[in-house]
Parts: structure tokens; C-alpha cells; sequence
């Protein structure tokens, strides 16, 4: 696998990932992912990306509860 960056070689691994919405900051230390091992850039594969966007559909979820509870 090839870099889209820069071109470089991509080897299986971790990276952080974090995210800021609708008044909340999640933050993931070791996602699994392919690093570049010439500059460092990290790409996710789907079922990560899938992932992540499920555990955000329910935070969102929550979060709006706990709005409606506030008003």
C-alpha cells in the first residue's frame, strides 16, 4: 500500500483520533489504522471509520437527551 501524501510505504498500526461536535470533544488514543513510514500519515479503513461513526451516533443521542433534560 502507497501513501496518498507522499508516497511512501504503509505498514499496519495505531494513531490517535479525536473529534469536536455539537459541544463535545471524544478522543481515541489507538485506533488501528495504516501509518506512512516516510511521513507519518495515518488512514483508517472503513470497518474503523464505521465504527466511529456509530459510537458518535450514540453520544449524539445522548448528548441530545441530556439537552432536553435541561430545558
Amino acid at each position: 500500500m502507497e501513501c496518498l501524501h507522499c508516497k511512501g510505504k504503509m505498514v499496519q498500526g495505531t494513531a490517535p483520533f479525536s473529534v469536536d461536535r455539537k459541544g463535545y470533544h471524544i478522543s481515541w488514543d489507538s485506533i488501528p489504522a495504516w501509518i506512512c513510514t516516510q511521513c507519518g500519515e495515518p488512514y483508517l479503513g472503513a470497518d474503523e471509520i464505521n465504527r466511529i461513526e456509530r459510537a458518535l451516533q450514540q453520544v449524539d443521542a445522548e448528548t441530545d437527551g441530556i439537552k432536553q433534560g435541561l430545558a
